[in-house]
């Protein structure tokens, strides 16, 4: 397996861990019902944390290849791999367009 593609799942799992405490952070450092130290505590934690816990630093990558650009959301492929593999009839409810 390429070593860009484990990068990315790492990163993936990285935020899914963090995902639920980032969430409340952000929540705390943005309520202004609460005190300024309260808040300012939780804008510490928030920085405290890994860095690639954030949402900013997923980036897109084929499954297959770990090709960077072109990349078809919904299939994860790069248009590449999305064409042979539409091409040899592998993904369900893709057909080449004719008219």
């Amino acid at each position: 397996m390429r070593i860009r593609i484990l990068r990315d799942l790492k990163a993936r799992q990285l935020l899914a861990d963090n995902e639920v405490t980032r969430q409340a952070y952000r929540y705390i450092t943005r309520n202004e019902t609460l005190p300024a130290r309260v808040r300012h505590q939780a804008q510490l934690a928030l920085n405290s944390m890994p860095k690639q816990s954030s949402p900013a630093y997923i980036h897109n990558r084929c499954a297959l290849t770990g090709h960077g650009r072109g990349i078809i959301r919904e299939f994860k492929l790069c248009r590449t791999q999305f064409r042979l593999k539409a091409l040899n009839g592998e993904l369900p409810g893709v057909k080449k367009a004719s008219w």
